[in-house]
């Protein structure tokens, strides 16, 4: 069950959907809007740029992120919360995860997003499946590369005021 959105909460919902409209008139984006707010108050904000700046990553929500970051000086927002004017694709859902955020508002439902053409519940899909079973063709090193890469990881860790817990 969900809970219905806050007044100030379909404010910001409003807000990140006005920004995907906004897109609309800018060649080379795509409708989709995203913000983040701390304390109250807009920190970032973000629009689909993908095609204008050739950049699959360059997501709304990515995009809002980076601004936020950019403004903050700082990589976390545990305080923080996304609107996006539509629910995200994988790639931003992880990236609101790396970004620490506790909590994500928004419009269109993957499915909504589906039906105008976009990947979104595909990519879902895909990452469900083993390995072996997706469309992108994965492969691991060999024993001898993946050393390497593990000793330069080992010797990071070294250099951190706190032993790693690992995150199994």
């Amino acid at each position: 069950m969900t809970t219905p959105l806050s007044k100030t909460d379909q404010l910001f919902l409003q807000r990140s959907i006005e920004v995907s409209r906004r897109a609309l008139c800018d060649e080379g984006k795509t409708p989709f809007g995203a913000i983040v707010v701390i304390d109250g108050e807009i920190v970032g904000e973000g629009t689909s740029s993908v095609v204008g700046l050739n950049d699959p990553t360059a997501h709304a929500e990515v995009m809002a992120l980076r601004d936020t970051g950019a403004k903050l000086g700082r990589h976390l927002f545990e305080n923080g919360v996304m609107y996006s004017s539509s629910e995200p694709c994988p790639m931003c859902l992880v990236a609101c995860y790396w970004a620490r955020l506790p909590r994500l508002v928004y419009g269109a439902t993957s499915q909504d997003v589906a039906n105008a053409g976009f990947e979104d519940l595909q990519l879902y899909r895909e990452l469900k499946l083993e390995r072996g079973e997706r469309n992108l063709r994965e492969a691991p090193a060999d024993q001898t590369l993946r050393k390497q890469a593990v000793d330069i990881l080992l010797e990071w860790t070294k250099g951190l005021p706190e032993p790693v817990v690992p995150k199994l």
